[in-house]
C-alpha cells in the first residue's frame, strides 16, 4: 500500500488540547454544543458548526457551512493553526484506561479507495456522505481522519517504537481521560517503505469522510483541464493502526415499542428462536449470547446462525435482525425505521435500562461487539454489515493534524 507524507495543518502545541475535538458524528448537536460551551477553539465549531445556530437549524443549510469556513479561517488567521514547513508523517497515540493503541496518520490515495485496496464493510448514507463531501470541499481540507487498520507489520512496528523513543509534538488528556500523545516524524522514508510491503487496509471507522474524500477529487479532477494525478485533492488523511490493538465495543439496540405484542407474548415469541432465561447480567458473554432487557429485567437470548450462514450472516447484529427485529418487531429496515435506536458500547449498559424504564423505549438488546477478524474476513469477501454492527473506542480527535489542498 502507498502511503505519503504532507505538510499538516496543526494546532500550536500549547492549544492542541483546546482545538482537537472529538469526530462531527458521535455527538449530537446539544452534546456538542455542551461540549465547547466556553472553548471558541474547538474544531467541533467547524466540524459541526450546526451547534451554533437555534435548535431547529438545517444542519445542511448554506449558513452552516459559511460557519464552518468562517470558524476554519479564525483559526488559521489567528495563528492557532500552522502549517508544517516540511511534508511529514505523525505518529498518534491513545490511551483509554488500560487500553493503548499506536498509529499512524499520513495520506492515502483516493485511487485505492476506489479500486478496493482500501476495503470497506459499510453502505454509505447519501445525505452523510452530500455533508462531509460539501464540508471538505469547502474547507478545502480533510478536518478529521478516516480510521483505517491492518494485519500486524513486524517491521512497521519497530519503526513505530523507534520513533516514539523521541519527544511528542503534542500530549494531553482530553476531557473524557482518554490520552493523546502525537509525535512528528521529519524523515518518513522507512515506514513509508515498510508499508508498501502490507497488501490491503481496512476503513475500521470514517465510511462517509472516505467516500467524500473520493467524491471531492473525482469533483476536482473534472473541474482541473490539467490533472496530472500529483495533486493534493487525490490524497485523504487516514490514521492507520494494526489490527491486534483495536479495542470495539458493542452497537446496542432500543426499540420503541413491540409492535402490538404484549411484553409476556413477546418473550414467549423469543423462546420459540431460542433459549431464553433470566439473568443478572446485561453484557452478552460470547458471540450468540445477545441479552434482553424487558420489564425491569434483563435475559440472556441464546440465537444460532444457520449452517450455510456466509460471514455478515453470522454476525449477532444479523442474527437479531434477521430472526427478532423484522419478523416480531416489524422493522425490516433499520436504516431507515424510527422505531429503532443505535446505542454505542461506550454508553455502556445502564443507559439502555433507564431508556426503557423511563418509557423511551420497550425493548432493549445488548450486544456481544464484532470482533476485527468478522471485520475483515466481511470486507475480503466484499460483503456488508448490517448498519452500526462496530463501534470502535478511543475515537480519533479531529483537528490534529490536518490535510488541506
Amino acid at each position: 500500500m502507498r502511503i505519503r507524507s504532507y505538510r499538516a495543518l496543526r494546532p500550536v502545541p500549547a492549544l492542541a488540547d483546546k482545538i482537537a475535538s472529538l469526530p462531527y458524528d458521535v455527538v449530537s448537536t446539544a452534546e456538542a454544543r455542551a461540549l465547547c460551551a466556553d472553548n471558541p477553539l474547538s474544531m467541533l465549531r467547524v466540524v459541526r458548526a450546526d451547534l451554533e445556530f437555534p435548535d431547529g437549524t438545517d444542519p445542511y443549510s448554506d449558513a452552516v457551512y459559511a460557519r464552518a469556513r468562517e470558524n476554519f479561517r479564525k483559526l488559521v488567521d489567528a495563528g492557532h493553526l500552522e502549517r508544517e514547513a516540511t511534508p511529514c508523517i505523525y505518529i498518534y497515540r491513545q490511551q483509554m484506561g488500560e487500553h493503548v493503541q499506536t498509529g499512524l496518520a499520513a495520506l492515502c490515495h483516493v485511487d485505492d479507495y476506489d479500486a478496493g485496496l482500501i476495503k470497506r464493510h459499510e453502505k454509505t448514507r447519501r445525505d452523510k456522505e452530500d455533508d462531509r463531501t460539501r464540508l471538505t470541499s469547502d474547507l478545502g481540507a480533510n478536518p478529521g481522519p478516516v480510521f483505517l487498520t491492518y494485519r500486524d507489520q513486524a517491521a512497521i512496528d519497530a519503526e513505530i517504537a523507534r520513533a516514539t523513543e523521541a519527544a511528542p509534538l503534542f500530549d494531553f488528556t482530553a476531557e473524557d481521560g482518554i490520552r493523546h500523545t502525537v509525535w512528528r516524524i521529519d524523515t518518513p522514508e522507512a515506514i513509508v517503505a515498510a508499508f508498501a510491503e502490507v497488501p490491503c487496509f481496512y476503513v475500521a471507522d470514517g465510511h462517509h469522510r472516505a467516500a467524500s474524500a473520493a467524491r471531492v477529487a473525482r469533483e476536482r479532477r473534472e473541474a482541473n483541464p490539467n490533472h496530472t494525478g500529483e495533486e493534493d485533492y487525490n490524497w485523504f488523511l487516514t490514521v492507520l493502526f494494526p489490527a491486534s490493538q483495536l479495542k470495539i465495543l458493542p452497537y446496542n439496540r432500543l426499540v420503541a415499542d413491540l409492535n402490538g405484542l404484549a411484553p409476556e407474548d413477546f418473550l414467549g415469541r423469543l423462546s420459540e428462536i431460542g433459549d431464553v432465561s433470566e439473568t443478572d447480567s446485561a453484557e452478552a458473554e460470547a458471540p450468540g449470547d445477545v441479552r434482553v432487557y424487558l420489564g425491569g429485567r434483563w435475559y440472556r437470548l441464546a440465537l444460532v446462525a444457520p449452517p450455510d450462514a456466509d460471514p455478515a450472516s453470522r454476525l449477532d447484529v444479523s442474527l437479531l435482525q434477521d430472526q427478532v427485529l423484522a419478523p416480531l418487531l416489524g422493522i425490516d429496515d433499520p436504516r431507515s425505521s424510527q422505531r429503532i435506536e443505535f446505542v454505542g458500547g461506550i454508553r455502556g449498559t445502564d443507559y439502555l435500562a433507564e431508556a426503557v424504564d423511563s418509557g423511551r423505549a420497550a425493548v432493549a438488546f445488548s450486544m456481544h461487539p464484532v470482533t476485527i477478524d468478522q471485520l475483515m474476513a466481511i470486507a475480503d469477501a466484499g460483503q456488508i454489515m448490517p448498519p452500526k454492527s462496530t463501534w470502535f473506542e478511543p475515537k480519533l480527535r479531529s483537528g490534529l493534524f490536518m490535510h488541506v489542498f
